[in-house]
């Protein structure tokens, strides 16, 4: 499965102050039936964005039409439990492409990077900056940039550099998943076998 090329994005953000947000938390696990990675966004946070009738909980930030982007900035221990692929699925296909957090579970983050779905992670101080700024100006815009590894609260100038796998990096930046990653070195590993025979 190709992976959309990620290089910069500018974006709004919807923000989740909530720590330790665990896998089954992002998609309960009654909706993994499914065998294609299609409509796992409609059930994301599903037990927190509606009642058990189906009617939409008013006062998740989901819910919230003032909130929109391409960003989640989250709270603390973002994608603890379960290694559920299915949940970077479901945040990709709600239409995310960030999730910002000050510490994300290891699964969780390897999973992400491999559906195209950049993890973010920054001091808790500069989370901190982002819930504010967010709070106080819903429309604030964040930049992300991959190839300087660096985020920047635009309004305020306030940045920080984020650690990202160099392998990842090159991946999320040309769109390749890791088969897309060895059939772009297939001239040099034809030429490295010819060399050995």
């Amino acid at each position: 499965m190709a992976i959309a090329k990620f290089v910069t994005i500018e974006s709004t953000a919807v923000p989740l102050p909530i720590e330790n947000v665990d896998t089954d938390q992002i998609i309960p696990a009654r909706f993994l039936k499914a065998t294609t990675r299609d409509g796992f966004g409609d059930n994301l946070f599903r037990d927190w964005r509606y009642d058990k009738e189906g009617n939409p909980i008013p006062d998740f930030v989901l819910n919230q039409n003032v909130y929109s982007g391409e960003i989640l900035v989250a709270g603390k221990n973002f994608g603890s439990g379960s290694s559920r692929e299915h949940a970077a699925w479901a945040i990709h296909d709600y239409g995310f492409k960030v999730v910002v957090s000050s510490f994300f579970a290891d699964i969780f983050k390897n999973n992400a990077l491999n559906n195209g779905l950049l993890p973010v992670q920054v001091s808790e101080g500069f989370l901190s900056k982002l819930f504010k700024a967010i709070e106080e100006y819903p429309a604030t815009k964040i930049k992300v940039d991959l190839v300087n590894q660096e985020i920047t609260l635009l309004p305020t100038g306030d940045k920080e550099q984020f650690d990202i796998n160099s392998y990842k990096k090159e991946c999320l930046l040309n769109g390749y998943d890791d088969i897309d990653y060895l059939l772009n070195l297939k001239d040099k590993i034809e030429e490295f076998e010819k060399s050995r025979a």
